[in-house]
Order: C-alpha cells, then sequence, then structure tokens
C-alpha cells in the first residue's frame, strides 16, 4: 500500500560558517584562471569563506585538503558547510598534480568524511571535480524517455561514515570533459550561473545544470560533442546555498 504522507522537507543548519577550499591546476588547462574568477564570485556571493591554492602537486592536494580538515576541527565557531572544488587533469579515480604524479580521489574524500573531521560529521560536504575521468567522447544521442529511481531510507541513530557528502563530477565515467581556452569549462562556468542566479535546494540546482549541459552543443576538433555532469549524494536533508 502506497504512503501518502508528502515528506518531511528538513534542511540543514546553514547558519554557521561556510568554508570552500578550491585546489586548481592552471598548468597546461588554459581557461582555468576564468573558471578561478567564477567560482571566487560564487563564494563571495553566497557567503563562503573561500582559500584558492593553485598548481598543487599531487601530495599537496592530499596535504591542503588535510589542512583545511585540521584548521576546521580546530575552530571553536559552528560550521555548516564545506565545499572542496578540484581542478586538474585526470583519469577515473585520479587526479594529476603540477608534478605530473597521480593523486586518488578517494583518498581525498575520506579526509572530510564523518569520522575524520569533527567539524563537518553530519554536515554537507560538496565535493566539485573538474577533470577528465577517461578518453571517451560522447557524440550525443536521440531523446527517448526519461526513467528517475529515487531510494529514501530512515535515518538510524547512528550516522554512517560516509553520509552527508555531495561529489558532483564534471562529466560521467570515462568520458573527457571540456574546457574553452578563455570563456573557462562549460561545466564550472554553468554551475556558477546556476547557483548565482537560482534558488533551491542543490540537488535540484544541479539537475538544471546538467539540463544546461544537456542541451549545450560543444565542437571539439570540428565534431559535435555532448557532455553532462555526474552527482553522487549521500545527502541526507535538502542544503540550501542562497542566504
Amino acid at each position: 500500500m502506497s504512503d501518502p504522507r508528502p515528506l518531511e522537507e528538513e534542511a540543514y543548519d546553514m547558519s554557521g560558517a561556510r568554508l570552500a577550499l578550491t585546489l586548481c591546476v592552471t598548468k597546461a588547462r588554459e581557461g582555468s584562471e576564468a573558471d578561478l574568477d567564477a567560482l571566487e564570485r560564487m563564494f563571495q556571493q553566497l557567503g563562503f569563506e573561500s582559500t584558492m591554492k593553485r598548481d598543487p602537486t599531487a601530495q599537496q592536494f592530499q596535504e591542503e585538503l588535510e589542512k583545511f580538515q585540521q584548521a576546521m576541527d580546530a575552530r571553536e565557531d559552528f560550521v555548516s558547510c564545506a565545499f572542496v572544488v578540484l581542478m586538474a587533469h585526470g583519469v577515473e579515480g585520479r587526479l594529476k598534480g603540477e608534478d605530473e604524479q597521480m593523486v586518488e580521489l578517494e583518498s581525498l574524500f575520506k579526509v572530510l568524511n564523518n569520522k575524520n573531521c569533527q567539524a563537518l560529521k553530519a554536515k554537507p560536504k560538496v565535493y566539485i571535480v573538474q577533470a577528465c575521468r577517461g578518453e571517451q567522447r560522447d557524440p550525443g544521442e536521440t531523446v527517448g524517455r526519461d526513467d528517475i529511481v529515487m531510494i529514501a531510507k530512515d535515518s538510524p541513530q547512528t550516522i554512517p561514515t560516509y553520509t552527508d557528502t555531495l561529489h558532483v563530477y564534471s562529466t560521467v565515467e570515462g568520458y573527457i570533459a571540456y574546457r574553452n581556452d578563455k570563456e573557462g569549462s562549460c561545466f564550472i562556468q554553468t554551475l556558477v550561473d546556476v547557483f548565482t542566479e537560482r534558488r533551491g535546494p542543490i540537488l535540484e540546482l544541479l539537475t538544471e545544470v546538467t539540463r544546461r549541459m544537456a542541451e549545450a552543443e560543444l565542437v571539439q576538433e570540428g565534431k559535435a560533442r555532448k557532455v553532462n555532469p555526474e552527482i553522487q549524494s549521500t545527502l541526507r536533508k535538502r542544503l540550501y546555498l542562497q542566504k
């Protein structure tokens, strides 16, 4: 028997500090500065304390994130939310540092989980990853019908290690991410536009980002290409960014 009761719309408390860390390899990634400028504008508008580090080595990706975690846990005020933006060349599951060495995304994600970062326990953690996840290119497909499946479960009294996290990738597994030499990446620019122009829970905003990117025509090497982000969420509540 179906349950006709509406879902309770509990939202994360966003009244405390909002923190953002951006780690961006600009070397051989033309257009990165346009993305950094757009992100800075977005974080300022959304009330985030933003830190940006350019051209980290693979080891520095890890070290900067650990410093970010330690500084957060040392704070005496209440932290509401953290954004981590990672921009680099990459392959599935790994990013390439400025030194051409690789760092595992999983080891970066672990730093802020509910076990390792007390300040963010049960608080929203958003990772935005602008990087290739392989070499495949998508020419696009004719539109059929849309199927969306949503699964919800009651929150237990204890909390799993990996909840309250949102991973937003610029492209789906195995595929290339695109960047314009002057205007920046389609993904970051679209995300900033939507996050600064629209109001609503973050998953709805990301659906709008996906819609805009899916409609956009990219031309690469003279051929039309399609690209869309991929969103992986373990958020337990609605997350609103606009104050």
